[in-house]
């Protein structure tokens, strides 16, 4: 049975929480857009625009590591799971890119709604997260929001476009799937360790995983491409947007989880429609209005509490976490022992 209350609800984080999901939902629109743009100016390099966003991640947190380098405790997560982490995502970043070259910007942004039963599943499954009635309810109305974006007229004639839209579409549901295990993983990482130090460490070996990348696919493509004003400043552009994005979207992972990031992002789709309203003057379709409308609703029943059941299971599932890397570090501290017994 699922009790609530609204004087139980704690309005002023919860609508803290659902501005930045939007913040981080512009943020990941604008780009969507810059990725197309690029595509447009027939730059096939995927790759290269995500690189200087690892890279500022690893100078701004890995700076901001040394600096506090001795108030820093020191986690006891392996580097080969940050380097995991960063590997799988520099591979959705550029599954996803490289689908701008085959499909539409709206399907992409549809398709990224795989990402939510993904979620969905692995965190009830790796994370032990308790999903009720509250919570599912939530997701169904998100999801029944962005359902009328399909069947809008105006996406009727956008979801067309593209030179081989199922090659595009499989590429973005592979991304997607990938994107929800990252996406899962550093839920568990950011609520178990210094958040500093999962940014640095992912922005490390992003920006080594990227550049490794760069040299061996895209390396005859840079030196073909005319470096104008125009294009320098939509690549900085695109960087200053990943490593805000990143750094928010930890922030929001680590105090929702990662569910409510994906269903925060069904939203893009219809920011990209009022950018193109009222940045192009194109005509909009009301069914996005009520289906931006019927999204919003979803974020909110889903950033309910369901009375301090909600906290007391998160309590659990972060014990439970935290017990698991205990354990691993009392294991690796035993081997040890051995050793220098031996």
């Amino acid at each position: 049975m699922v009790c609530f209350s609204f004087n139980e609800m704690n309005t002023k984080k919860t609508l803290i929480e659902l501005g930045l999901g939007q913040i981080i939902s512009l943020l990941f629109t604008f780009l969507a857009f810059s990725a197309s743009e690029v595509t447009r100016q027939g730059i096939n390099a995927p790759t290269t625009q995500s690189f200087m966003g690892y890279l500022s991640l690893a100078i701004v947190y890995g700076g901001i590591m040394l600096y506090r380098r001795p108030a820093i405790k020191v986690s006891n997560v392996k580097w080969y799971n940050y380097f995991l982490l960063a590997f799988v995502d520099v591979e959705v970043n550029f599954l996803v890119v490289k689908a701008y070259q085959y499909t539409s910007l709206t399907s992409v942004m549809l398709l990224d709604c795989w990402a939510i039963p993904c979620v969905l599943v692995l965190t009830w499954v790796f994370l032990k997260t308790k999903y009720r009635l509250m919570k599912i309810s939530g997701v169904v109305i998100c999801i029944v929001g962005v359902l009328m974006v399909v069947f809008s007229d105006v996406h009727a004639g956008d979801r067309a476009g593209g030179s081989n839209p199922v090659k595009g579409d499989l590429l973005v549901l592979a991304g997607t799937t990938l994107s929800a295990a990252c996406d899962v993983s550093e839920e568990f990482l950011v609520k178990n360790t210094d958040m500093t130090e999962v940014l640095a460490f992912f922005g490390i070996f992003g920006t080594i995983v990227a550049a490794v990348q760069i040299s061996i696919l895209e390396r005859s493509v840079l030196k073909e491409i005319h470096w104008s004003t125009e294009t320098i400043l939509l690549y900085l552009g695109v960087a200053l947007a990943l490593f805000l994005l990143y750094s928010l979207v930890a922030v929001l992972i680590q105090t929702n989880g990662a569910t409510i990031y994906n269903l925060s992002l069904l939203t893009s789709d219809m920011w990209a429609v009022l950018i193109r309203t009222f940045g192009y003057h194109e005509k909009v379709d009301w069914l996005y209005l009520l289906a931006f409308a019927t999204t919003a609703i979803g974020l909110l029943i889903y950033s309910m509490k369901e009375k301090d059941e909600e906290k007391q299971r998160s309590g659990e599932v972060v014990s439970e976490q935290r017990k698991f890397l205990d354990e691993e570090d009392g294991e690796s501290l035993r081997s040890s022992l051995i050793v220098a017994s031996t």
